[in-house]
């Protein structure tokens, strides 16, 4: 039997007008109209570009900025939870950044994005402090592998942590930009 909270999300989920828009076109998750209106706004991707999604399941990122790059463009998705297959995305569980720099042989990517969240508890300290150490870790791996003058996407929550997270992207980047693309639900901080 469902709780009362879960039956209230589920009802919830599946009148979501972009889970309907989602399905209808295809798409593995919502989530794939955050990047599309980042894309539309900021044109972020380009045919051939190489890219690396981070928290890649279930894959709605990965369906656009493949689409976006093209049959001369690559994009590595990696991720903890397993991922079916897409065409132009290599997949691997393993986020090793030696792993990486193979894949890359050498060269560096042209984009990282990540709309990576932890498995939420319903303890917004704790979940915040878990999704600001996973924006950490990204940029981390950002460091070692996107080109200079590169761009990276984050999916953040607004919240403990969030204000230094963003004074340390201004310490790496020439421009740093907050937006809430309309896919995000009104009550997310995100």
């Amino acid at each position: 039997a469902r709780t009362k909270s879960s039956a209230s999300w589920l009802a919830r989920h599946l009148s979501d007008p972009f889970v309907k828009q989602a399905q209808k076109d295809g798409y593995r998750s919502r989530s794939a109209y955050k990047l599309i209106e980042l894309q539309e706004k900021d044109r972020l991707i380009r045919p051939g570009m190489r890219i690396l999604d981070l928290g890649s399941a279930p894959g709605g990122w990965s369906q656009v900025a493949s689409r976006l790059v093209g049959s001369k463009g690559r994009v590595l998705a990696t991720d903890i939870l397993p991922m079916d297959s897409l065409r132009n995305v290599d997949f691997t569980q393993d986020a090793i950044v030696q792993q990486l720099h193979d894949w890359l042989g050498g060269d560096k990517f042209d984009l990282v994005i990540s709309d990576i969240a932890p498995n939420l508890t319903g303890i917004d300290s704790a979940d915040q402090a878990s999704s600001i150490h996973f924006l950490e870790l990204a940029l981390d791996t950002v460091r070692g592998t996107l080109k200079p003058g590169a761009s990276f996407v984050a999916k953040m929550f607004q919240g403990s942590g969030s204000d230094q997270y963003v004074k340390a992207l201004r310490m790496h980047f020439e421009k740093v930009l907050i937006r809430k693309p309309a896919a995000s639900r009104r009550e997310s901080r995100e």
